[in-house]
C-alpha cells in the first residue's frame, strides 16, 4: 500500500543550546537540500518523523515528568517515549552528536540505531525539555505534528563540533549565535520557536506550560498546553 506522504506524522525536533549563560549563546542548525520536499533550502534545527521502531527502542532514562505530562495533553499519552527516542535518533543521524548514557544494548539494535549503539551508548532523554508544539498547515507536501525539545550542549557526549558522523540530510551544520540567526533563511515556525528559546535562556527548568501552534482545516490557533489561548499581541 502506498503511504500518504501528506498525512500528519508525529515528529521530534531538537534545539541544542550552547553557552546559554555566556555572552554569545548559540544554537545548532543546518540547511535542507534544494530538492527536499519539505522546506527546501531552509535553515532548520535537526529533527524528523517518528519511526515505528522508535516505540520499542529502550531509553536509559525517560523525559522529565512534567514534559511527559505536557506531551500527553491533546495527544496520545503513550507518545512521550517514541518522541524522545526519535529526538535522540534524529540528532545522531543529522549531526552525529550523541545524547546518551554509557551502556550496552540488550540484543541487536534496529538498523537505524546500529551506528549509535556502536558508540557504546543508550539513548537518554532525561536532559530533553519539551518547549513547543506545532502542526504543519494543511496543503503542504509533508505535514508534521512536531514537538520541539531543548537540550543544553553540556549533555552531549563527545566533541560538540565533530559532525563527521552526520548523514547528508543537513548541510552547513554550524553553531549560530542567537543574535545572528534571523539573518538566515528560516521557516516561519522556527522564528516563533526561537523567541521561546530566547525567553528561556536563564531558566534551566522544564517549562510548566508549552506553546502549541495548531493548524487544522478550519483555523490556526495559538494555544498553551495547560489549555488556555495565548494572549493576542498589541
Amino acid at each position: 500500500m502506498t503511504q500518504d506522504k501528506s498525512a500528519l506524522r508525529n515528529a521530534a525536533t531538537v534545539i541544542v543550546l550552547r553557552d546559554r549563560e555566556g555572552p554569545e549563546p548559540s544554537i545548532l542548525m543546518g540547511q535542507r537540500g534544494a530538492k527536499a520536499a519539505f522546506m527546501p533550502n531552509k535553515v532548520v534545527f535537526p529533527g524528523g518523523a517518528v519511526d515505528p521502531e522508535d516505540f520499542d527502542v529502550p531509553l536509559a532514562a525517560p523525559l522529565p515528568e512534567v514534559c511527559r505530562a505536557r506531551i500527553a495533553e491533546q495527544a496520545d499519552a503513550d507518545l512521550s517515549h517514541p518522541l524522545a527516542v526519535a529526538a535522540v535518533r534524529e540528532l545522531w543521524e543529522e549531526t552525529g552528536l550523541i545524547l546518551g548514557a554509557p551502556g550496552e544494548w540488550q540484543g541487536a539494535p534496529p538498523p537505524d540505531w546500529k551506528t549509535f549503539a556502536e558508540t557504546g551508548h543508550l539513548p537518554d532523554a532525561r536532559a530533553l525539555q519539551f518547549v513547543f508544539r506545532a502542526i504543519t498547515p494543511p496543503g503542504r507536501p509533508r505535514r508534521f505534528d512536531a514537538r520541539f525539545f531543548l537540550v543544553d550542549v553540556a549533555h552531549i557526549r563527545g566533541d560538540p563540533d565533530d559532525f563527521t558522523h552526520a548523514c547528508e540530510e543537513l548541510s552547513h551544520l554550524q553553531w549560530i549565535p542567537l543574535r545572528e540567526v534571523r539573518r538566515f533563511d528560516l521557516p516561519f515556525i522556527t522564528e516563533v520557536v526561537l523567541a521561546e528559546v530566547e525567553g528561556r535562556l536563564h531558566d534551566p527548568r522544564p517549562p510548566e506550560n508549552v506553546p502549541f501552534f495548531r493548524n487544522d482545516d478550519e483555523s490556526s490557533l495559538f494555544l498553551r498546553l495547560r489549555g488556555y489561548p495565548m494572549p493576542e499581541s498589541g
